[in-house]
């Protein structure tokens, strides 16, 4: 029978070989449920391999330098829009697919990939901070504590490792807009950076593992994170900031230089079925884009502060690319910060 269904499966998204062989996923570390690996293994006979990076732009490097033998990639929303530019992932027709019909219609056409072409959604999410509420009592809903913090909790800090969420959280605290190539503009947000570096303790990704440890009584985090760390902290809070905040989706997409394209293939349509859609979102802890995945995810998901943003929230805002004139005022100042 589970040869039937791989069959049956490849037949639908275009191939002819047998479901057998490897499947090499590149994706965002402690991202990937191992129990939905193994269910895929067993479906179709196929061994997967995982490697993980640390951001978007790690990824795109490795992946430029061709020849990574990585089938499947999770890359952001924005990152996505550039790879496709870069001739970088295979137009496999995700919209093709048998499973396709599960995909939230909000998700399809989307600026990354209109239609979805290339790609699917993976998990969605925002990008704010947690911070302790039994450390510090006061209101979390403000950068400030970023970037001017009361003593409590200076030196208590982690930021994430990342240019994007960095800068942009400073321009939001300034009131300027993001992709700002206004030079002035850009001084004032490093000098409110190098003088907010003084109170933070690490920059770093792992963010869990910093809140839970008590390494840190705040970090810049991903919303999911923080519900991950707040079951294992509870006094932990997730900040919903009135200055604004990014909302983004990482997305499955396969290499155009996938060695094992069948497979990738195959992969991607397993991911649009609303229980291993669920199974994701059970282990990493965010929304998903895939219709029906509400019945099988843990009932916690369903409530939690970190998922169900309050009404007085400001919307997210989701982070498209900017100009490369800009990104290269941005290096500058990254560069610096980081000196």
């Amino acid at each position: 029978m589970k040869a039937l269904t791989a069959a049956t499966a490849l037949a639908l998204v275009g191939g002819a070989a047998l479901a057998e062989g490897e499947l090499n996923i590149y994706n965002w570390g402690n991202y990937t449920n191992p129990e939905m690996i193994e269910k895929f293994e067993e479906e179709y006979d196929v061994t997967v391999n995982l490697d993980s990076y640390d951001s978007n732009e790690t990824m795109l490097a490795k992946v430029q330098a061709g020849n990574t033998g990585y089938d499947v990639v999770m890359p952001g929303d924005y990152m996505v829009k550039v790879m496709i530019g870069e001739g970088l992932l295979a137009e496999v027709k995700p919209n093709e697919m048998e499973n396709f019909e599960n995909v939230d219609p909000k998700w399809v056409d989307v600026w990354w990939d209109e239609g979805r072409n290339y790609s699917i959604p993976y998990q969605w999410g925002t990008t704010a901070f947690t911070v302790d509420t039994a450390v510090y009592d006061g209101d979390i809903n403000t950068l400030a504590l970023l970037f001017d913090p009361p003593e409590v909790l200076q030196g208590r800090i982690n930021m994430l490792n990342d240019m994007n969420d960095v800068i942009n959280a400073g321009l939001r605290y300034l009131g300027y807009g993001r992709c700002n190539g206004n030079e002035e503009e850009m001084r004032e947000v490093l000098e409110l950076l190098l003088a907010a570096k003084e109170h933070w303790r690490t920059m770093d990704y792992s963010t869990i593992e910093k809140l839970t440890s008590g390494d840190v009584d705040l970090s810049q985090n991903w919303n999911g994170a923080a519900m991950r760390a707040r079951m294992q902290r509870p006094t932990l809070q997730y900040a919903y900031p009135k200055e604004g905040f990014t909302g983004w989706m990482d997305n499955v997409a396969v290499l155009a230089d996938a060695p094992n394209m069948e497979n990738a293939k195959l992969f991607i349509n397993f991911m649009m079925d609303p229980e291993n859609a669920a199974m994701t979102s059970n282990f990493a802890r965010y929304a998903n884009g895939i219709l029906g995945s509400e019945e099988f995810m843990d009932e916690e998901m369903l409530t939690a502060p970190e998922i169900v943003m309050p009404d007085d929230a400001p919307a997210p805002d989701f982070v498209q690319p900017c100009p490369q004139e800009v990104v290269d005022l941005y290096n500058k100042v990254w560069t610096r910060l980081k000196q």
